[in-house]
């Protein structure tokens, strides 16, 4: 319902834009081919308007009608130049700064914030006086004064974006800086960059005709609205104004048609809608080699700045077995999880005596590729998991195909496989379906499932289960417990519900304040069974998770 009443909202609006904006591209093209001779006549001077002369003629006896017209060529090319010049620059440099290293970005936030701070009229003044007048001058100045706006309002955006779970996915997966920008970033940022591009264009179309106005923009004998608009001042103190009438109804026109496109557009650009494009990246997976023993962790500290946020951790996980790292928000279970991703936020170090994966050191880098195919990460929040603006069938086949050089139709028949061995219903259509059209439980079930695809040998599952209901809950314990015997995989569970990893793991670590403060056996996880005050106090405050998690399983 709020799909169909949004298309209908904004349906008018975009179809009386692209009609305005359609006259103004007719008379573009075919005034100067009808028009250009007669255009240049000289007639009477300062004729009133007549059936001869409908808006009459200007001090040199031009018909104005005509003269408007015929300029609005040159004044549509000048301003889709200079829009593009704003557009095209700002979009790189906003989405470029969230690419750079963070002394890099900082240092260029603030440098694009100054420029925000600079008037952009003025700036394009100095620029054109610098330049010298002329319409190549105007259109450099225009585009260059507007780069500012587009890179501040596109690094809001990307600041926003990057921070996404699918684009630390992406990440993960080895994908490039550029390609997250394109295929991740910039779709996701559609709709609030074509608002402010049409924006832009209306803008731009009246800062060029402000400079040909005050002479720094065309130059005669070629004219544009703005240059008429300057010719006929004069008359308009003279008290002749329908000299002026033909480029400032056009200026009106044409800007009001741009708005309404470029809302229209946004509305139509929302990744909820029909119209949502199909192109992106897959949520992480891996592949993975045998070995007994799979992670190996001595003496890991995690750093920001000389502040220690997990401090000198030391545990193991063995092949196939289910290690749970519970505590409260902030002990460090999650960064002690991307540590082993290497995916830990900027700003933050990570050292340790050893730091494993099977054969892989973790304590350098790794080949994103690699990592990729050795690790796969279940997000918390399944609303955030994918990326909205793709379909989920590109989302979930993309690793098998770029890492594994898995043919298309093939990497559709695993996923499907994969969908169903986590019983999710009608895995057909779901591939064809957006995020948004699927329930958090089947979000969930899509990401472990591509998780599992390659079958990797560390499935990180951070709060798989928190936001979701208590029966969903309880099905995806279940289903990360029966793929974890048949496969045999390593699993490490993530979560502040103690009830949770007591279910669904072998082991269970304990952190509080970034330190291992117990280790026990889940089958040991109760109130009599530990020491430590912390985690009796855990065991105390959570509720039991009366679901038969561990019962054997039946395929």
């Amino acid at each position: 319902m709020f799909r169909r009443d949004r298309h209908r909202n904004a349906g008018p609006g975009l179809l009386i834009g692209l009609v305005l904006l359609a006259v103004v591209i007719v008379i573009a093209v075919a005034a100067p081919i009808l028009f250009a001779d007669r255009a240049d006549v000289l007639g009477p001077r300062f004729a009133s308007p007549s059936g001869e002369h409908w808006l009459g003629t200007d001090a040199a006896g031009h018909d104005v009608l005509l003269r408007s017209l015929v300029a609005t060529r040159l004044t549509l090319l000048m301003t889709a130049a200079a829009t593009a010049v704003a557009v095209v620059l700002g979009v790189f440099a906003g989405t470029g700064v969230w690419l750079l290293r963070p002394r890099g970005r900082e240092l260029s936030l603030r440098v694009i914030d100054a420029m925000v701070a600079f008037p952009g009229l003025l700036l394009a003044l100095v620029v054109a006086a610098v330049l010298g007048a002329g319409a190549g001058s105007a259109v450099v100045a225009i585009g260059v004064a507007g780069i500012p706006y587009f890179a501040r309002l596109t690094a809001n955006l990307a600041a926003r974006i990057s921070q996404q779970e699918y684009v630390s996915t992406a990440r993960l997966l080895g994908v490039g800086p550029l390609r997250v920008a394109v295929r991740h970033m910039l779709p996701n940022m559609a709709e609030p960059l074509l608002v402010l591009s049409a924006s832009t264009f209306a803008t731009t179309l009246t800062a060029i005709s402000a400079l040909s106005f005050v002479g720094l923009g065309v130059q005669a004998p070629a004219y544009d609205w703005g240059k008429l608009l300057n010719e006929a001042l004069p008359s308009l103190l003279a008290g002749r104004p329908s000299q002026m009438a033909g480029a400032a109804v056009l200026i009106v026109l044409t800007g009001l048609g741009a708005v309404l496109i470029g809302d229209g557009l946004a509305a139509r650009a929302n990744p909820r809608s029909a119209a949502a494009r199909t192109r992106g990246t897959a949520p992480a997976e891996a592949g993975a080699t045998a070995g007994d023993s799979l992670v190996d962790v001595r003496d890991l500290r995690i750093s920001s700045g000389d502040e220690d946020l997990v401090k000198g951790i030391s545990f193991g996980v063995r092949d196939g077995e289910v290690v749970g790292i519970v505590g409260q928000s902030g002990s460090g279970k999650t960064l002690t999880a991307m540590a082993l991703a290497q995916l830990l936020p900027d700003g933050l170090s990570a050292k340790a005596a050893q730091l494993s994966l099977g054969d892989l050191d973790l304590s350098a880098p790794v080949a994103p590729a690699l990592m990729a195919e050795t690790v796969s990460l279940v997000y918390q929040d399944p609303g955030s998991t994918f990326n909205p603006a793709l379909r989920m069938g590109t989302q979930l086949t993309e690793v098998l195909r770029v890492h594994r050089r898995t043919g298309a139709r093939v990497a559709r028949e695993r996923i499907l496989d994969a969908l169903r061995a986590v019983h999710l219903t009608e895995p057909e259509r779901r591939l064809r379906q957006h995020p948004h059209e699927l329930s958090g439980g089947m979000r969930q079930r899509a990401m472990i499932a591509t998780s599992l695809a390659t079958r990797p040998r560390l499935l990180i599952a951070d709060e798989p289960t928190t936001a979701l209901d208590v029966t969903v809950q309880a099905e995806i314990l279940r289903e990360l417990r029966r793929l974890n015997r048949r496969q045999g995989m390593a699993i490490l569970v993530i979560s502040h519900d103690i009830g949770v990893v007591r279910a669904l793991c072998d082991r269970v670590l304990v952190m509080y304040h970034g330190e291992i403060v117990e280790e026990v056996a889940a089958a040991g996880l109760t109130v009599d069974g530990v020491e430590h005050p912390y985690t009796k106090a855990l065991l105390e405050a959570t509720p039991e998770l009366d679901v038969p998690v561990k019962e054997p399983v039946h395929d």
